[in-house]
């Protein structure tokens, strides 16, 4: 019965195996432990408030130690920084940049007055107006200035002028009806094509049926918009009034 009861209880056999090992951890983290402490965690011993209390001796003066040592670290590069800076100023002291730059001192003797700040406001302003020149600088630098923008004009007008002027062109299909089918499209053809003008080049042609065996001329020309216009057209093409009834545009397109 008492064995039954034995086995269903969960009692730690074996916890002092544990301790041992926790302990020989400590010592290897934080050094040996004292003799009074080893004593106590023996294998008989009981794992109490007394063996944590040591254990927590014990870390404690390692953390000590390792502080005591940190802080002589610290001493040692304060100690270091303070050497430098000490140096950097004997050497910023003794190069000559610093001697040309560092303001001298005037000594003033007591029985003489300083000048009152008006004064020496005014002999400053009489120095800078001495230093102006009214007349003589900027008369040549306006000549200067003249003659370099003259330059530059003739420059841009000299190459403005070398580069060629874009031509705005048009392409017009023109229909060209005749009064009736009696009328000879070849002929009409070549009256069209002899309107000559100053910007005008005439392209290919057919004829077209329109009904009742009529046909019209549609016509390709390319003309210069500056000099040639779709009235102009019109009016010169409308002259041959015994083969042309009417000119119409089919189609307009800028090149």
């Amino acid at each position: 019965m008492a064995t039954n009861f034995l086995v269903h209880e969960k009692i730690w056999f074996d916890k002092f195996k544990y301790d041992d090992a926790e302990r020989k951890f400590y010592e290897q983290m934080n050094g040996p432990v004292t003799g009074s402490s080893r004593q106590s965690s023996g294998p008989g011993a009981s794992s109490g408030p007394s063996g944590d209390h040591s254990e927590l001796v014990t870390r404690i003066a390692s953390l000590e130690v390792e502080n005591q040592s940190l802080r002589g670290v610290v001493q040692d590069l304060q100690q270091a920084i303070a050497k430098l800076e000490a140096r950097l100023g004997v050497l910023e002291k003794s190069s000559p940049a610093h001697r040309a730059t560092a303001p001298q001192t005037q000594h003033v003797s007591p029985m003489r007055q300083a000048e009152p700040p008006t004064r020496k406001a005014a002999a400053a302003e009489d120095d800078e107006d001495d230093d102006i020149d009214l007349f003589g600088s900027d008369e040549e630098d306006d000549k200067e200035a003249v003659r370099l923008r003259e330059e530059r004009l003739r420059q841009y007008a000299e190459k403005k002028a070398k580069k060629p002027a874009l031509v705005a062109k048009s392409s017009i299909l023109l229909d060209v009806k005749p009064w009736d089918d009696e009328t000879d499209m070849a002929q009409l053809e070549a009256c069209v094509r002899s309107v000559q003008l100053d910007g005008l080049t005439w392209g290919g042609s057919k004829l077209v049926p329109v009904g009742y065996g009529i046909r019209k001329l549609q016509i390709q020309c390319v003309v210069e918009d500056d000099k040639v216009g779709t009235d102009l057209l019109e009016e010169e093409i409308t002259k041959f009034e015994e083969h042309v009834q009417s000119v119409d545009i089919a189609a307009f397109n800028k090149i």
